[in-house]
């Protein structure tokens, strides 16, 4: 019981008998790939775009730098201000939930709050010295 087993033929591809690949066309004709020594093109432009722009990275970072400073910098304060105040009120807010913290500081502020009415809001001539203060503060702000 031997199997009948065909093996395929195979073609002898250095002989100089040329066959076309497409029926009826000329071997001259067909198109031909570009030679292998030709990289491709579009490749190659997009690593050339990429390499000079990482090699002008560094004075593309300091020119934008330079050119919004300002716009950064009040980015960044904001931002900062921002992770402040949560800051801060995650520190209230866990101060407040220690037992009779909450209620202490409570007590302080109206304690502080009726000492400020009675020390500076009731007679007139305090209430100058107050109106005076202020404004004393707020030129030093504004540095008139």
């Amino acid at each position: 019981m031997e199997a009948n087993v065909q093996y395929p033929e195979v073609a002898d591809t250095t002989s100089n008998n040329a066959v076309a690949a497409l029926e009826g066309s000329q071997i001259g004709t067909q198109p031909l790939l570009p030679p292998a020594t030709q990289a491709n093109t579009r490749w190659e432009q997009i690593g050339v775009q990429i390499s000079d722009f990482l090699a002008n990275l560094p004075d593309n970072t300091i020119k934008f730098f330079i050119e919004y400073n300002r716009q950064i910098i009040n980015v960044v304060l904001i931002i900062t201000a921002i992770v402040a105040l949560k800051v801060v009120l995650a520190i209230l807010d866990a101060i407040n939930d220690i037992p009779l913290v909450y209620p202490t500081f409570e007590l302080i502020g109206i304690v502080y709050t009726t000492w400020f009415v009675f020390r500076y809001l009731i007679k007139a001539s305090t209430r100058q010295e107050l109106a005076a203060e202020l404004q004393s503060i707020r030129n030093e702000i504004t540095g008139s």
